[in-house]
């Protein structure tokens, strides 16, 4: 993994330092226009008007680059090595679009909602998701694969049971990062500990402090937010469920493509070849299981009459990995759950993170992004300052470079020495990276990971921030210890957690 855009300028130039008007200029103007958009095109923001509000701003940073002596030739090749560094991202948010469609047609999602909807109550569905994906999350590493899996199935559940979607995606996303940060699979938690030089394990112990109680909370939270079983919800239910079992085949054996993916995650291969393993043993599964589901499905997609069996139930898996799967069985509400995923669902995330790299690119490889963080630097003083200091910085770092891994990286890079300055273990450092840069990644919705949930889960960004109570209660409790001086080690006690 790289850990962030590397400069392509020769380290014998000279160039000019930015003001610090001059380098907060493009950061404001983002901010004012983004709310700009976000006012005048409401949730249709993300579809356009957010993209060009970050090309604006990244052609304003790339003038003052210039005018500080920067060739355009070497930020354009800055923002090529920046996106560089999103592509992997990239490719995984696309497999998961194909492994979605393609466990749709093989029926795996609707044997979850089907069993979820069985088991599962309306009154506490909310504090069952956040607690189901957290254990998955902590058992693989990875909040993105459980989201793409069973945070899937929990928002089919919710639309079933009538409940709100925004509250079920955030209780999917804060049972995601809670797993995900305690897990010594993930990579942010390997990230983090690695950047500060903190053995893996004693930064996992002492994240605990602060991730245990907020996920506590969360789940308190969710669970008085459960909805009210009513009759209009049960016969909703119950109609969903009828729907299932006629269309498509429901059965245990549906759910071997997310055992799969499971235990591929835990051998610890990489997650894109995982997801789109399993896309393809959907696929497969499609055939086997699902033949009059495929049948439908090749029928409503135009195929010829005269193309055989097997030429039919291979375009038709084909195209639900590139275009998605459309449900058709004459339920309406049962066609709109289940007409989900495909490569192409992911596009106009991708054009969001693409826009969103290239500003987070010409920021730092000018240099304004570090004139920034510098001068904020500068005006700490006390140890709950430097604390505070560093969760707004990580915070900052992902709505400018829109970037987990480089929210990360770039403030403990910046803050590392300066926490051994001030007799401060690495623990500290590595404990307020995850708790502010990891966790606000998925609540900005130009950052891969908030633009990677809501093109997943189907829920815009700042719909499901309000109830993404684990990642807002992180930053918090995190504060709220600095300035308390609560569990804040002396370098001098470093391996104590």
């Amino acid at each position: 993994m790289s850990n962030s855009n590397e400069s392509v300028v020769s380290p014998g130039q000279n160039f000019k330092q930015a003001s610090l008007g001059l380098a907060l200029l493009p950061v404001v103007l983002l901010m004012i226009m983004l709310g700009g958009s976000v006012y005048y095109f409401s949730d249709d923001s993300s579809y356009g008007g957010n993209q060009i509000a970050l090309l604006i701003a990244a052609a304003i940073a790339s003038l003052i680059g210039v005018r500080l002596g920067h060739k355009w030739a070497d930020i354009e090749q800055g923002i090529i090595a920046g996106i560089a560094n999103a592509m992997i991202a990239i490719l995984i948010l696309l497999v998961v679009g194909a492994l979605i469609g393609s466990w749709m047609l093989a029926g795996t999602v609707q044997s979850l909602i089907y069993y979820g909807l069985m088991l599962i109550s309306a009154d506490w569905f909310y504090a069952a998701a956040c607690l189901v994906c957290g254990i998955a999350a902590m058992s693989i590493g990875s909040s993105w694969t459980v989201a793409g899996t069973l945070g899937v199935a929990f928002m089919g559940m919710a639309m079933a049971m009538q409940l709100d979607p925004a509250i079920a995606a955030g209780a999917v996303i804060s049972g995601a990062y809670f797993g995900d940060k305690l897990s010594p699979l993930s990579d942010t938690t390997n990230l983090a500990s690695a950047v500060t030089g903190t053995p893996l394990f004693l930064h996992i112990q002492n994240l605990l402090w602060t991730t245990v109680p907020s996920f506590i909370i969360a789940l308190i939270l969710f669970t008085f937010l459960g909805g009210e079983p009513s009759l209009a919800s049960e016969q909703s239910i119950r109609e969903t469920m009828q729907g299932l079992e006629v269309n498509f085949t429901i059965g245990i054996h549906l759910l071997i493509p997310v055992i799969f993916v499971f235990a591929l995650a835990w051998l610890k291969i990489p997650a894109l070849p995982t997801i789109f393993a399993g896309a393809l043993v959907g696929g497969l599964f499609a055939i086997l299981f699902q033949p009059e589901a495929v049948a439908r499905f090749a029928l409503t997609s135009g195929f010829s009459e005269q193309q055989s069996i097997v030429e039919k139930n291979f375009l038709a898996v084909w195209k639900v990995l590139f275009d998605g799967y459309s449900s058709s069985t004459g339920h309406e509400a049962l066609d709109s759950l289940l007409s989900r995923g495909g490569m192409s669902s992911m596009l106009n995330t991708v054009w969001l993170i693409l826009c969103a790299m290239a500003f987070g690119s010409v920021m730092e490889h000018v240099g304004l992004l570090q004139r920034i963080l510098s001068s904020i630097l500068s005006s700490v003083e006390s140890t709950a300052g430097l604390v505070v200091t560093t969760v707004f910085t990580c915070i900052g770092a992902n709505v400018m470079t829109a970037d987990q891994y480089i929210a990360i990286v770039l403030p403990g890079r910046m803050y590392r020495l300066e926490y051994a300055k001030r007799g401060l273990a690495s623990q500290n450092l590595s404990r307020t990276l995850e708790d502010s840069a990891t966790m606000t990644s998925p609540l900005i919705p130009w950052n891969t990971c908030g633009a990677y949930m809501a093109g997943t889960l189907g829920v815009a960004t700042l719909s499901y921030l309000p109830y993404a109570f684990f990642n807002l209660l992180g930053p918090i409790l995190c504060i709220g210890f600095a300035l308390t001086h609560f569990r804040i080690i002396p370098l001098a006690d470093a391996k104590v957690a």
